[in-house]
């Protein structure tokens, strides 16, 4: 990424072609009019090899666009995924909804062990890539959509259901008050909670509790070795 200015793009492609060999994808240059430590709102322009990232994640088989999230530690994304699957205890019959899914590897990891799997992400490109991995890897039982949780929540609950298990994977921010009464009128037996900021997810997880589920465990996963960053995946369950 690079803001406005001169860059010899195509022999920096040549030069990593030559250094990294079939380790390179592709090598993509994206503008932006300020300084900042994401690409999102810049210009993309491709300039040499695959437009998408090839990864391959829990057993599945990825292609990634330029402007969609994915975990950078595979190893650790994997146990995050296993951690998340354990809390969800799934039996295989359950309706699953997956809101922030992103390019839908976490519900594409559930969905061999649930009823169906239906997933909400606000980014389009993300949710094309989702759909893509979904035919790639011949899952029929996952489902996503283009929307914002706080208004997509109701429709998706108007279509499918109410859901037994709920897996939320927010930004930094946390939950809005609002998406959590979404979550509250949903009503699912489970929920799981992935935080990559626990100084949001404890306010959020104290709203829930308030509102009648229980908060049974949390579990922190080191994503990011050497750093104070930490990711943890909190269960909270109600009674029937």
């Amino acid at each position: 990424m690079s803001t406005d200015g001169e860059l010899q793009a195509g022999a920096l492609a040549a030069a990593l072609a030559e250094a990294l060999g079939s380790s390179l994808s592709g090598v993509l240059w994206t503008r932006s009019d300020s300084l900042a430590e994401t690409t999102a709102g810049g210009r993309t322009e491709l300039v040499w090899g695959e437009a998408e990232l090839p990864e391959r994640l829990a057993g599945l088989d990825l292609r990634i666009s330029a402007e969609a999230f994915l975990q950078t530690n595979t190893e650790m994304a994997e146990q995050l995924y296993e951690v998340i699957a354990g809390y969800a205890a799934l039996a295989g019959w359950e309706r699953v909804y997956d809101l922030y899914s992103g390019i839908g590897t976490i519900a594409l990891a559930l969905a061999p062990r649930a009823g169906e799997v239906w997933g909400i992400e606000l980014l389009e490109q993300a949710v094309a890539d989702a759909i893509a991995s979904a035919r790639r890897n011949e899952i029929t039982g996952a489902r996503f959509f283009a929307g914002d949780v706080r208004r997509a929540l109701p429709e998706l609950l108007a279509q499918a259901g109410r859901p037994d298990v709920l897996v939320v994977d927010p930004p930094r921010a946390g939950l809005s008050k609002s998406v959590v009464r979404r979550i509250i009128d949903a009503a699912p037996r489970r929920i799981v909670y992935v935080s990559c900021n626990p100084t949001t997810l404890a306010p959020n997880a104290a709203e829930l509790v308030h509102a009648g589920w229980t908060l049974q465990r949390v579990r922190p996963v080191d994503m990011f070795p050497q750093t104070h960053h930490i990711e943890c995946v909190a269960l909270l369950e109600r009674a029937r």
